[in-house]
């Protein structure tokens, strides 16, 4: 054939007093060496472009430099391997590497995104407010669905780079698709993690849990500190931590005192003797709900809610903004009433009376046994 009509080749950098590996290594050093000066240049750049644009590309343009530049050097690699003097050997295995690290890189930069997406999207609301109730159901929604994501691009991420193996491809696709034999595998291997996937997303869906919720579970007060993947955290009263499968929430009941609102309305009970008059326990109780900064204005009752054989049942309710106020208002409620009661009607409180004098007479007037 004539050489007229051949195509380009790639230019030989053969040289008579170097051998290859000398070659390619100063070639190699020489274009990473432009790659990390230009991508200096290009994100520079870049970030002035951004400057004035949202937070969110201000913030992923500023998250992602390191990553850019290993993307930039990556990719002069693959350019000394082409026009390198390697063999047909060695510049395979570069490249295959080459290509596995892009498929990582991908995957880095979109968990990262998903990050800084999460982060900014959660800036509006804030957790320490008095209400927070909307706080929280974003919070909730936004770190579960985050959490999925970031799941789901490990797994595609891990999929696609086995793909480009030719002796492991099946594996990939299986893992992938969830088909053929090792796919399924896998995904009995993967059950559990499966079905608290599932329960993650039912979760984030239909929120009958949020992060900082009051719950009432296997007994134990507290409050939700963490929401994963597969399991919940939640901060128990004395500071414990209780873990909680996510599949938990979905097949068991449970309280949630803040599903709705984080007002609550507090209980007292109070138990005296007939006498005591009602009229002054409601007027003491009001002014001590009145007088205290934790009742939020709304509820404020007494009632004899029931009466037994010794003494009355009295029923108070408070309201208050949160659960813990709820719960320090029915405290001081309690102190200050039966401190009330012990001054004012000291003979009233429940006590268990025995008169011993008749059974003491009757043993005096008993005969002596002979």
């Amino acid at each position: 054939m004539d050489s007229s009509t051949q195509s380009p080749a790639v230019p030989d950098l053969r040289v008579a007093w170097l051998p290859d590996w000398a070659i390619s290594i100063t070639l190699l050093v020489c274009l990473v060496l432009l790659a990390w000066w230009l991508h200096g240049v290009l994100f520079r750049a870049l970030t002035r472009a951004v400057s004035g644009q949202s937070l969110f590309r201000r913030s992923l343009v500023s998250r992602t430099e390191g990553l850019s530049r290993l993307a930039a050097i990556m990719l002069a690699i693959t350019v000394a391997v082409a026009i390198a003097p390697l063999s047909q050997g060695e510049a395979a295995t570069v490249q295959q590497v080459m290509v596995v690290g892009i498929v990582v890189l991908v995957g880095w930069f979109l968990f990262i995104a998903l990050h800084v997406w999460t982060i900014v999207y959660l800036r509006r609301f804030k957790l320490d407010a008095e209400d927070n109730l909307l706080a929280r159901k974003h919070v909730t929604q936004s770190r579960i669905l985050e959490r999925i994501g970031k799941l789901l691009i490990v797994v595609i991420t891990l999929a696609v780079a086995l793909m480009t193996f030719e002796g492991v491809r099946q594996y990939g696709v299986s893992l992938l698709a969830s088909a053929g034999a090792a796919g399924l595998v896998v995904g009995l291997a993967l059950q559990p993690m499966l079905r608290n996937l599932i329960a993650g997303i039912q979760l984030a869906v239909t929120q009958p849990i949020r992060i900082d919720d009051a719950l009432l579970i296997e007994g134990e007060m507290g409050n939700v500190e963490e929401i994963t993947s597969s399991y919940v955290v939640v901060r128990l009263w004395d500071w414990r931590r209780m873990i909680v499968p996510l599949n938990y929430f979905i097949e068991q009941p449970f309280q949630n005192w803040t599903r709705e609102s984080a007002a609550l309305i507090g209980t007292v009970y109070l138990y005296v003797d007939f006498t005591v008059s009602v009229g002054e326990l409601r007027k003491t109780f009001e002014e001590i709900v009145r007088g205290s900064k934790l009742w939020d204005g709304r509820v404020v009752a007494l009632q004899v809610t029931n009466l037994k054989e010794t003494t009355m049942e009295i029923r108070m309710l408070a309201s208050a903004a949160s659960a813990s106020h709820a719960f320090d208002l029915r405290c001081e409620v309690r102190e200050r009433m039966i401190a009330f009661v012990q001054e004012r009607y000291p003979e009233a409180l429940p006590r268990v009376r025995t008169d011993l004098r008749d059974r003491r007479d009757g043993a005096d007037r008993q005969p002596a046994s002979h």
